[in-house]
């Protein structure tokens, strides 16, 4: 089975779109997404219509903004920047969008006996992993060999081994990941939306449950168009302007 793992859209309809043209070719049988479908960007609406017209079947699970713009956390935990987005977002969606989000089920989600996604991480869908001590949190209360998450939109691979765990930010366009037995693995695609690994094209990555192997890419997108967008929606310039570094 060929999963295409997306996370954290952030409402950034043209990197989506740039994304899933990419993802044509790959012969992907399940579309996974990671949640945080909305927030920050202008086009909440077009990218959850864009998800929900995909022809594959779709497995997919709430992010902390998702849950803020639908109602259902008041979003103490959001700098004002990001509230402000999500008060924004929340007031221009559709109905059907609004609905779509609150029926968004909660991670962690096994999607195979081997395999589950989350969006913060297996303990608490909010929190981040950033660390080894984040990830061996995590590796002590789960023992499926292969978590997807997301959240901190940064793709990057903590692997349990025999005598530690080893972490690698991913860096490049097409890199591939083997996952070995005996090892068990958190894996971050990255955003496709709002990169902040200081590259400003969309992530995502393909998991191929069957070879074992993950694929992660990048693809460029219309950033100026993205941020042209939000300066015109009257969200905080911040965060167009963050697209362009992919801060």
């Amino acid at each position: 089975m060929r999963y295409l793992i997306l996370s954290d859209i952030h409402s950034n309809d043209e990197a989506l779109a740039a994304v899933l043209a990419r993802a044509r070719g790959k012969r992907c049988d399940r579309v996974v997404v990671l949640g945080d479908f909305v927030g920050y960007g202008a086009n909440p609406n077009d990218v959850i219509a864009r998800l929900a017209r995909l022809r594959k079947p779709k497995i997919w699970i709430r992010g902390n903004h998702d849950k803020v713009v639908a109602g259902l956390d008041p979003g103490d935990l959001f700098n004002p920047v990001a509230l402000e987005a999500a008060r924004w977002t929340g007031e221009n969606l559709t109905d059907r969008s609004s609905k779509f989000l609150q029926a968004l089920p909660r991670g962690p989600l096994a999607v195979e006996e081997d395999f589950a996604i989350c969006h913060g991480s297996p303990r608490d869908e909010d929190a981040y992993i950033f660390s080894d001590r984040d990830a061996l949190a995590n590796f002590r209360t789960f023992d499926v060999p292969v978590c997807f998450f997301g959240h901190s939109h940064i793709p990057s691979i903590f692997t349990l081994e025999e005598h530690g765990i080893r972490v690698e930010i991913v860096k490049g366009d097409g890199v591939r990941l083997h996952i070995e037995s005996g090892r068990r693995y958190l894996i971050n695609p990255g955003s496709i939306g709002q990169p902040r690994d200081r590259n400003p094209a969309a992530s995502f990555a393909i998991y191929d449950s069957g070879r074992r192997e993950v694929r992660f890419e990048r693809v460029p997108y219309d950033v100026e168009r993205a941020r042209e967008k939000i300066r015109a929606a009257g969200l905080p310039g911040l965060l167009g302007d963050r697209l362009l570094v992919g801060a």
